[in-house]
């Protein structure tokens, strides 16, 4: 592998419940460990048919409105076609559309560059798979 990419493999425990997981002190770890100082990219992909990567502000009640919203948008009812797993698990399908599954981020001297109140945070709403993995990339 290229000094120039450097990558690895995060695997999180989401649990029973939908969540918004904040990534953001795993991503700067990464940095840390492998940018050197160096400028580049930092790309977050969830390999998953049922999450995504979200960039916003936690903490403040934005990742409950994001799942609010969610449920909105794509209630857990009888509606969908995909209907193996719990009831309503088909709109877990739909939301990697919604939320993708990556964000490709700015690295500045090693740092990743985010606005004040912007998180890393990887959005699960499938409450039958709650071991998921995320894959960091950095080049530069």
């Amino acid at each position: 592998m290229s000094d120039a990419l450097r990558t690895t493999v995060l695997n999180i425990t989401t649990g029973s419940a939908e969540t918004v997981t904040d990534l953001t002190r795993d991503c700067a770890d990464f940095l840390t460990r492998v940018a050197d100082g160096r400028d580049g990219l930092l790309n977050v992909f969830v390999p998953h048919a049922t999450a995504g990567v979200a960039v916003l502000e936690t903490g403040a009640g934005s990742d409950h409105d994001l799942l609010a919203a969610l449920h909105d948008l794509l209630p857990a009812d009888d509606r969908w076609r995909h209907r193996h797993g719990s009831p309503g698990h088909g709109r877990d399908h739909v939301l990697p559309a919604i939320v993708p599954p990556h964000a490709t981020l700015p690295v500045l001297g090693g740092s990743l560059e985010l606005g004040t109140w912007q998180s890393v945070c990887l959005v699960d709403t499938n409450v039958d798979n709650p071991d998921r993995k995320v894959r960091l990339s950095f080049l530069g």
